[in-house]
């Protein structure tokens, strides 16, 4: 086992609160001492009560499931003696309703794009990897959203 954490700090200052037109603009402090702006999504809670230049909820989960596709991917392009070059992914989501009417993540869409040097993978073998990253990714085993992984050498 492996333990990871995050510190997620807000402050109400002098803002009134119960009128519920408070900032949800907070920060995020991790364990290796990255700190990143948070905020609900303008699109949950307008602005100016969210910060839309800030990370959201929705947005860090999406970021956590391509960032770590994209880890596994690094290791077994390496282990296939390939030279990999760039990974670029404009991943997004979907939110949907589940049958009780509670919205959730529904489906995340991988778009990794990858340059390599030398020797290049035909499209079986870059979906092969693809593939196997996907299963090893911790991320993608920790969520109920369906991932697609639309991959491409740039």
């Amino acid at each position: 086992m492996s333990a990871h954490g995050a510190i997620i700090e807000w402050k109400r200052g002098d803002q009134p609160f119960i009128d519920k037109r408070y900032s949800r603009a907070h920060i995020w402090t991790f364990d290796g001492g990255a700190v990143v702006r948070g905020s609900s999504a303008p699109a949950s809670v307008p602005l100016p009560m969210s910060d839309a230049t800030a990370v959201d909820p929705e947005e860090a989960m999406i970021a956590s499931l391509s960032s770590c596709h994209m880890l596994w991917f690094l290791a077994f392009a390496a282990n296939a003696r390939l030279t990999l070059d760039s990974y670029r992914d404009e991943a997004s989501g979907e939110l949907d309703k589940d049958e009780a009417g509670k919205r959730y993540l529904a489906r995340v869409t991988l778009r990794p794009v990858t340059t390599f040097t030398g020797r290049q993978p035909d499209q079986a073998e870059l979906d092969a990897l693809h593939h196997a990253a996907h299963e090893h990714c911790e991320m993608a085993h920790s969520v109920r959203a369906t991932i697609t992984v639309q991959a491409t050498v740039g």
